[in-house]
């Protein structure tokens, strides 16, 4: 009876380890194939997340200009930029001090704040370069010239025209009107477009004319 008895309790104990070994390899088999499967995916997102980078870098390398807003960001309906007949923009940003005061007369002294941009204005795109200012180092030094006589550029002669006191413009100026298809001091190249902040600081008095600059003024309009 007592063999019979330790006989069964070695086979209860043969299975029951048997039993153990079989979870446990069918536990470290499902743990392998969850590890692989793991793996696996882990490897294909890394593939797919290393193409898509270096498709997005391809992307950028060979079309930078996507990342860079147009030169000429000069969209006049949208901006509310008016264009006069003889094809200059230009957007009120300032009202004069007095709406009521004059604007210039020809040969007129005048003084006037600006600051010169090329390939559009700074708060439009990323390309815009400046290139020269009435503000310095030590503070504003308004720039002063006789109105509408050609002591400027053609486009400033025909818009300070229009202009009063106080008041402050974006200028779109197509090189025409501006340094022409040769360009200027190295840093303005021919056919730039010009763009300017401009605001007309002061007027002054009218110096007295002869007959030979009354004739010049009736022979040279704007």
């Amino acid at each position: 009876l007592n063999l019979q008895f330790l006989l069964r309790i070695l086979n209860m104990k043969t299975t029951l380890n048997l039993l153990l070994a079989l979870c446990f390899t069918s536990h470290s088999a499902s743990a392998w194939s969850v590890s692989e499967k793991s793996s696996s995916l882990s490897t294909r997102v890394s593939r797919r997340d290393a193409l898509q980078k270096v498709g997005l870098a391809s992307l950028i390398a060979s079309t930078p200009s996507l990342l860079v807003l147009p030169a000429n960001a000069d969209d006049d309906k949208d901006k509310g930029y008016i264009t006069t007949p003889r094809g200059l923009k230009y957007k009120v940003t300032q009202p004069p001090t007095d709406v009521t005061s004059p604007t210039p007369q020809r040969a007129q002294n005048v003084k006037a704040k600006y600051t010169l941009y090329l390939n559009g204005f700074p708060e439009d795109t990323f390309s815009a370069t400046k290139i020269d200012s009435s503000k310095g180092v030590f503070g504003e030094k308004p720039f002063g010239f006789m109105a509408g006589v050609g002591g400027v550029i053609k486009g400033w002669d025909l818009i300070i025209m229009e202009m009063r006191v106080g008041e402050a413009r974006k200028l779109v100026i197509p090189a025409e009107f501006g340094y022409g298809a040769k360009g200027a001091g190295g840093k303005i190249p021919g056919g730039a477009t010009l763009y300017f902040d401009v605001e007309l600081a002061e007027i002054g008095g009218m110096p007295e004319l002869g007959p030979e600059q009354y004739k010049w003024l009736e022979e040279n309009p704007l």
